[in-house]
């Protein structure tokens, strides 16, 4: 999984100063819109919170991975932030989100939505590559070590 081919550099928040989920959420679909071809933002809100509805796309240790399929996009898309504190995201392990990736997929991927969100959990679980993403001090720098994240893993 290449994380350059899902995430821009413009789609990627250090220290986003968010204190909910809702709000969250609301920057999540704000970002995927700027990604689309239209401003849907409130309808990808929609879809993410419908989402959530049936049962929290939290990880526990402070990831959560958002989530949807619709025909708003042609492509496979993903943005991500980290909040500047920890936000109630009904984790399992009630521990603050801090880390948040949240994907979009056309409504046919079924198969490749599956497998890339095995792949982000797969990631996400690397708590070393975690940690680094939390030391990260701007857009551009946290950017950098999203997307770096197959060559280190490789490399470890």
């Amino acid at each position: 999984m290449n994380l350059k081919d899902l995430v821009s550099p413009d789609s990627v928040i250090c220290n986003a100063d968010v204190v909910s989920k809702k709000r969250a959420l609301e920057l999540l679909a704000e970002l995927l819109a700027t990604q689309t071809d239209a401003d849907k933002s409130f309808d990808i809100f929609q879809l993410l919170t419908e989402r959530e509805k049936l049962g929290s796309t939290s990880l526990g240790h402070g990831i959560a991975l958002p989530h949807a399929r619709t025909d708003l996009c042609k492509q496979a898309i993903g943005v991500f932030i980290r909040t500047k504190n920890g936000i109630d995201f009904d984790s399992p392990d009630h521990q603050p989100t801090d880390l948040l990736f949240a994907l979009m997929v056309p409504e046919h991927y079924t198969d490749e939505h599956l497998n890339i969100l095995a792949g982000l959990a797969g990631m996400f679980n690397d708590e070393k590559f975690c940690q680094n993403l939390r030391t990260a001090d701007s857009n551009a720098e946290l950017y950098h070590r999203l997307t770096s994240w197959d060559a280190i893993s490789q490399a470890s």
